[in-house]
């Protein structure tokens, strides 16, 4: 495993693209967690100062009641990434188990646990949101929940195919042999095997949550006011699109950096844990 991470090191060397995203998810994030510093109250509202182009007092000027946008965006940040990192964990948890089961035990397990997957994956994802979503009260634990439940099905396959390579190792075969407890096998020996694919799509997992938040936020959908997310703050810009483009523009790009950044990074993870890769390293 070390030197799978001296492939990503080296990676990041030689890869401007992925040092620019590197630097980019650090400085949002630090960003987000610092919002707190920020002297302006997210939901402070001001008629006076509504829909200010951007100045020295305020970067990324004011919304259509008066609030500072930069810190509005800062806090939605918060959530946005909130909802990308948790999603992924969740998502990420609930794959492996499945797929390291129906990889390992095989049999009609595993024909269950597949059959199950492929019909969740053949409706629709983003029916689904809209139908989970109806069902549910609106806000973050709703959508962190929701977003875990459709993003699974992927991971499980990854993580099943894999586990079915590792299995069929000679340490795995001689601690099936030697009578070990299955579900020690799987913890010392399966997901140690299935580490890389985990990192690689968990990493990629992070941007695909951001993005269907920003979708269902920016469909009403969401994150609820006063809070704010991207999504939500692109939604709630379109009635001003013409006459201030800066409340659409910012959380834009925002969620376009980051969704570019992680899946960049993505890419460095998987070409630095593809078995053969970086001989030159």
């Amino acid at each position: 495993m070390s030197r799978r991470w001296q492939n990503v090191r080296h990676q990041l060397r030689r890869n401007r693209p992925a040092q620019f995203s590197l630097v980019v998810l650090i400085i949002f994030v630090l960003a987000a967690l610092s919002a707190g510093l920020s002297p302006y109250d997210p939901d402070q509202m001001s008629p006076g100062a509504r829909l200010l182009a951007p100045d020295a007092a305020h970067w990324f000027g004011t919304d259509e009641y008066g609030r500072d946008y930069l810190t509005r965006a800062l806090y939605g940040g918060q959530i946005s990434l909130m909802v990308g990192f948790l999603v992924m964990i969740f998502s990420t948890l609930i794959g492996t188990v499945v797929g390291t089961i129906s990889g390992y035990f095989g049999g009609w397990i595993d024909n269950l646990m597949m059959r199950l997957v492929e019909i969740l994956m053949a409706i629709p994802a983003f029916f689904l949101l809209l139908v989970l979503n109806a069902y549910l009260k609106p806000g973050v634990d709703s959508i962190i929940m929701i977003i875990s439940l459709l993003t699974w099905m992927n991971m499980s396959r990854l993580v099943r195919a894999e586990t079915l390579s590792v299995k069929e190792r000679e340490y795995v075969l001689y601690a099936r042999a030697s009578g070990e407890h299955p579900l020690k096998i799987i913890i010392r020996h399966i997901i140690p095997g299935v580490l890389p694919t985990i990192i690689v799509a968990a990493t990629l997992n992070i941007a695909s949550a951001i993005l269907m938040e920003s979708t269902l936020s920016f469909l009403g959908l969401g994150v609820q006011q006063p809070a704010a997310s991207w999504g939500s703050m692109l939604n709630n810009a379109q009635s001003y699109i013409g006459e201030a483009s800066w409340l659409a523009m910012f959380p834009g790009i925002l969620i376009l950096l980051t969704v570019f950044s992680f899946n960049v990074l993505g890419d460095v993870f998987r070409t630095a844990f593809e078995p053969g890769a970086n001989r030159d390293a």
